[in-house]
């Protein structure tokens, strides 16, 4: 017996979102109703009946980072349970949401151990349907931070949205001119840059100055780099020429 909300559409937005969602359900006018609600709110749905029809596209284990092409998957309890556990084998986060008869609701612990992240018993109402997908999909979004974006050369590290520089474990703390000289010679190790280029680059073509003012905040820069600022490791002139990092 279906729950009278899933004939209906009321919940349909004006914001498109953005996701691609599998549903996987073997019964077709679950699928049907379904698929129409999650594509009257914007989603993206590949539709099967089958785990077998489903298996091509989600077991690939060489899909690059971030390029698993689902953002949720909706599983019947028939098909759900040994999916959950190849795609938590191996190492695959994709949300999941279980769909299951009442009377295996009792079971339900099954598919949660097996790596389900959520467990929904028919009939149910579309609001909540579509209320527990927007949250699992929320949530895998937020526990999938990407990580910090760093440039590392040796034993310095650069976290470059986060304006932090790590030497030998150790955060030093940079003005910002040698901040971002730091990231330019991050960005290109062992590349020789001329005084000129330095100050076009780092300090903009109107500055007002002469080189000796790359020289200052080089000697500033090796001053929280280097073991000994007179042997530098890092920051190397390159007598005629000017610097390189490396």
């Amino acid at each position: 017996m279906f729950s009278p909300e899933l004939s209906k559409s009321p919940y349909r937005s004006d914001v498109r979102q953005n996701g691609h969602i599998l549903l996987l359900e073997n019964e077709q006018p679950w699928r049907e109703m379904l698929s129409l609600a999650l594509e009257e709110q914007g989603y993206r749905v590949t539709v099967t009946s089958d785990g077998r029809d489903a298996l091509p596209s989600i077991q690939n284990h060489n899909y690059p980072v971030g390029d698993f092409p689902f953002n949720l998957l909706i599983m019947d309890s028939i098909n759900g349970l040994d999916l959950c556990r190849m795609l938590r084998h191996q190492g695959n986060s994709v949300a999941i949401l279980i769909i299951g008869l009442r009377e295996s609701a009792n079971n339900s612990a099954f598919y949660l151990e097996a790596g389900a992240d959520d467990y929904l018993t028919k009939p149910f109402g579309m609001r909540e349907f579509m209320a527990r997908c927007r949250a699992l999909m929320r949530r895998r979004r937020y526990c999938q931070l990407p990580e910090p974006v760093m440039l590392q050369y040796k034993e310095v590290i650069l976290y470059q949205e986060e304006c932090r520089v790590l030497v030998r474990g150790q955060e030093v703390k940079l003005s910002p001119k040698q901040f971002r000289l730091l990231e330019l010679f991050l960005s290109y190790p062992r590349r020789v840059w001329s005084r000129e280029q330095l100050l076009d680059i780092i300090w903009g073509q109107d500055f007002i100055g002469d080189s000796k003012t790359v020289d200052v905040h080089i000697r500033w820069l090796r001053e929280n780099l280097e073991l000994d600022p007179s042997k530098p490791e890092y920051v190397i002139t390159v007598r005629g020429f000017g610097y390189r990092f490396g």
